[in-house]
């Protein structure tokens, strides 16, 4: 008898946690549904979506790299936030049978967040450390939590063009990443009422990536330092922070959020998460 089942496409792919997360999910819903991953060539991006359209049983997929640009041009409907962040990680069908783009990556990098966001803050600024896809998707999300941005990259011209483009209502900041690099002596004023965020990211000081060099004198006192960094989990960059004193999260929180929100979209009802994340992290983690 042939169940719903919902997947994620990449290449490679087999190292993906998404069928442990949303599978975990299903399992505590009692869903009778499946979650699967599936290595789809660059070439062949157009022949799986037709496959999957005339699939009854297929719910959606998530879209990890190299095909979140690629599936853009075979979708019916590109939603926000993934038109203006240029890239699809979340495909569903509605009920019409249309085939939608989502991009998942903005909210589910702003969950964690969440408490603080619904405060009020006199002012509100973020480093961010890279100008890749992640990138992208945290740009705009912080954008339109009313940031101001200091975008650090390799290439600060191109740091400049993504803020010119996601983000062109406010004066942001586009720098080397080096900048970040050596020991600064600035002194920042009083915080109170202030929110800052250091957010790493970029792939750097991930497993077999090279290391990210920040020095945290260029963090405000009292900046969150959040790193979607998931492997190794607890990276230097929140090492460093947490030895400072300063409040972190991790790479698993924005990976758990991003699969949250797409859950919803696969099968209609939000993950059983009333006992917290623990679990699925132990899960993660083993």
């Amino acid at each position: 008898m042939s169940r719903p089942y919902a997947e994620v496409i990449g290449d490679p792919i087999a190292h993906s946690k998404s069928p442990l997360i949303h599978g975990h999910w299903l399992g505590r819903a009692g869903i009778a549904a499946d979650y699967r991953h599936c290595r789809v060539a660059v070439d062949d991006v157009a022949t799986y979506l037709a496959e999957r359209r005339a699939d009854p049983d297929w719910r959606g997929t998530n879209v990890t790299m190299p095909h979140k640009l690629a599936v853009m041009e075979h979708l019916d409907v590109i939603e926000e936030p993934a038109r203006s962040i240029g890239a699809v990680n979340t495909i569903y069908r509605a009920e019409d049978g249309t085939l939608h783009g989502t991009n998942t990556d903005a909210p589910g990098f702003l969950e964690p967040l969440r408490s603080l966001l619904d405060e009020s803050h006199l002012f509100r600024m973020a480093r961010i450390l890279g100008t890749g896809g992640a990138a992208r998707a945290i740009v705009k999300a912080l954008a339109g939590e009313g940031f101001t941005l200091v975008l650090a990259g390799r290439d600060p011209e191109k740091a400049r063009r993504l803020l010119d483009e996601l983000a062109p209502e406010g004066e942001h900041h586009a720098v080397d990443l080096a900048h970040f690099a050596d020991p600064t002596d600035f002194a920042f004023d009083d915080r109170e009422g202030l929110l800052d965020l250091v957010v790493n990211a970029s792939p750097l000081g991930m497993t077999g990536q090279p290391p990210l060099h920040f020095d945290f004198s260029h963090a405000p006192p009292g900046a969150l330092a959040y790193d979607i960094v998931t492997s190794p989990l607890d990276t230097p960059f929140l090492q460093e922070a947490r030895a400072g004193g300063l409040p972190t999260v991790d790479g698993y929180a924005m990976l758990i959020g991003q699969a949250a929100a797409a859950f919803e979209h696969f099968f209609g009802q939000k993950p059983p998460r009333e006992q917290g994340d623990a679990e699925l992290r132990a899960l993660l983690t083993a």
